[in-house]
């Protein structure tokens, strides 16, 4: 029995391997660079203008239609991809694919910023209110109602709805992790802890979570980056060097140095782009859900939230978490199955070993909680759409009892089906999307006419809702 099951783990992580190696590779860049030539480079030419209409417009009040503020739905949209995924992901991905594979995640990323983009304005334009009067939507709204496809947005909602709950798993199985080992606590103190508090901020709905992420994510962000930034000043003759090795390495295989087995291309390749995702999450439809509730007068504008996510998740936070572990050499010092603590070793370079296990477990614990928190309210979602408002609290109690037994490893072999469940996702999004790239290029000129021209005039200007409503 354990040797077939052996093999099946085997099989399903070949079939991963080579899914994340090249057809979704291929498929996420191809999709990215095709979005970005529709909407015509809007991510480059109208950049300023996203960083003036984002985090220029935070403290801004509006009365336009929606459950939660345009920044509250983006703290919500960026808990579930800031966290392990940066801090953890990125070196996990130098480990596995060397220097080169930041690289290959900047790629993704900027890229990526049109399908983000893409997903959000969709999500926007085909959103509803349910039974509560809350808004909601997500691709399983606009693939049934802008493509009529409901068996796709039904496979869509299903795999996500089940995908979320290994990797729910995962998520508080790396902080228990980290936290025994920083503290010694239990793993089953830490998943008992991590219970009670998700608990109190999913049964408060959307707006309890949006409250509690915008004023937790920020923060931790801010310090994350700030300690990191020292380590990386603190080593900055060593980013020329650090930097080479990111560029030649993404094209070139590089040899074993340290601790360091060694990668080839299609290593830094595959685990950049793969990481990359699971970093900004563009393409697989989870932010349209949180961001369908927010208030706006265009789907363009809060779309606008989708470039700006991608740049600070992945081109900032990625980024500094990668060269923090290059600069210092904490890459080549810790490998294999101890890659996860490369960051820890970074920091603890410059500010002693059990200051940086601890501050990276402190802070793993927040972050990992504020992402649950919010990955439990997409797999409530699929459970609504799918069934009703019942299904969705059933799934609630699933998502939260997970993360106790993800805490204490158990159920691991339901691990194994992550990275397939996500590919199954990804296809059920990203193909709608390329299906409805004309209407995604006719929204955005229509944003670009009815709201970017006419602001940079001082004309008045026509709001989307209130016509749709009108109509």
């Amino acid at each position: 029995m354990g040797q077939l099951w052996s093999a099946i783990e085997k099989g399903i992580a070949d079939v991963s391997n080579f899914l994340w190696t090249y057809p979704l590779s291929i498929i996420l860049i191809l999709a990215g660079i095709f979005l970005t030539i529709r909407i015509k480079f809007f991510q480059f030419r109208f950049f300023g203008h996203v960083l003036h209409q984002t985090i220029g417009q935070i403290f801004k009040k509006t009365e336009q239609k929606g459950t939660i503020t345009p920044f509250q739905a983006f703290t919500s949209a960026l808990a579930s991809t800031a966290g392990a995924t940066n801090i953890v992901g990125v070196p996990i991905a130098i480990s596995l694919g060397g220097p080169g594979a930041l690289f290959w995640m900047w790629l993704v990323a900027l890229i990526g910023m049109a399908t983000k983009y893409s997903e959000i304005l969709l999500g926007m334009k085909y959103r509803e209110k349910n039974e509560k009067n809350i808004w909601v939507g997500g691709p399983q709204y606009y693939i049934k109602k802008a493509l009529g496809w409901k068996w796709v947005s039904t496979a869509f909602a299903f795999f996500l709805m089940i995908e979320l709950i290994p990797s729910t798993m995962v998520q508080s199985n790396s902080i228990a992790t980290q936290t025994e080992g920083a503290f010694g606590w239990p793993v089953y103190i830490t998943g008992a802890i991590m219970c009670a508090a998700i608990a109190l901020v999913v049964f408060g709905g959307i707006k309890r979570i949006a409250k509690v992420t915008d004023k937790m994510v920020p923060g931790m962000v801010l310090i994350y980056l700030g300690i990191c930034l020292y380590v990386i000043f603190a080593n900055i003759d060593q980013l020329p060097n650090v930097f080479g090795l990111i560029f030649t390495h993404a094209f070139s295989p590089i040899a074993a140095t340290g601790g360091f087995a060694g990668a080839g291309i299609a290593q830094a390749l595959r685990w950049g782009v793969a990481r990359g995702l699971y970093s900004n999450e563009a393409g697989l439809g989870t932010a349209p859900i949180a961001h369908a509730a927010a208030k706006t007068d265009h789907p363009s504008r809060q779309a606008l939230w989708g470039i700006f996510s991608v740049f600070i998740d992945t081109i900032v936070i990625c980024t500094i978490s990668g060269l923090t572990v290059l600069v210092t050499g904490a890459w080549k010092e810790v490998s294999g199955e101890n890659a996860s603590n490369m960051i820890n070793v970074a920091i603890g370079s410059e500010f002693g070993d059990a200051f940086g296990s601890s501050f990276i477990s402190v802070f793993l614990l927040f972050f990992v909680i504020t992402t649950i928190g919010i990955l439990t309210f997409y797999g409530e979602k699929q459970a609504e759409y799918l069934f009703n408002l019942k299904a969705a609290k059933f799934m609630r109690i699933v998502y939260i009892l997970s993360v106790f037994v993800g805490a204490i490893g158990g159920l691991k072999f339901v691990w194994q089906f992550l990275d397939l469940l996500l590919a199954f996702v990804l296809l059920a999004n990203v193909v709608p999307l390329l299906f409805l790239h004309k209407e995604i290029a006719a929204l955005t000129d229509d944003y670009i006419n009815r709201v970017y021209k006419k602001r940079t005039k001082k004309k008045k200007i026509d709001l989307f809702y209130e016509e749709e409503d009108a109509s």
